[in-house]
């Protein structure tokens, strides 16, 4: 089973998620402007909630990595919204990849709202949603 974390942010607070899933996971996580080299079973793609869509840019790296993902498992942070799977999946069905059903969302801050978020809490959870679905997924 490979896998690969690629995300997109524009605040940091879902960074920090990737970070946080990188490092249970033993694998890099970086900007979805690197493309993937090879073949993903599962990638762990974060992103948020632009204007209650995903970012255009989220949208073209998984089109030009179509054919290199065999399912996506989406974490994200947003200071509003409580997941990313609605607009997730109707890109990701449009280009037939499969989402994973298990997801991973917490809020972000968001100029004074959420202050603080994600906080370590939030952060050990990341970390748990990873190795749980990577057990499960085996």
């Amino acid at each position: 089973m490979t896998a690969a974390i690629r995300y997109y942010t524009r605040s940091g607070n879902t960074r920090k998620l990737a970070d946080a899933i990188a490092q249970t996971l033993a694998l890099p996580a970086e900007t979805i402007e690197t493309p993937l080299a090879e073949q993903a079973d599962i990638l762990f793609l974060g992103c948020s909630y632009y204007a209650f869509d995903m970012d255009e840019k989220v949208k073209k790296f998984l089109k030009a990595n179509k054919d290199k993902i065999g399912a996506v498992a989406c974490f994200g942070t947003s200071a509003m919204m409580k997941s990313m799977k609605k607009p997730m999946k109707k890109v990701l069905d449009e280009l037939g990849i499969p989402l994973l059903e298990d997801e991973f969302h917490c809020r972000g801050s968001f100029g004074p709202a959420h202050k603080g978020k994600p906080d370590e809490r939030d952060l050990a959870a990341a970390q748990t949603f990873a190795a749980e679905l990577l057990k499960k997924t085996k």
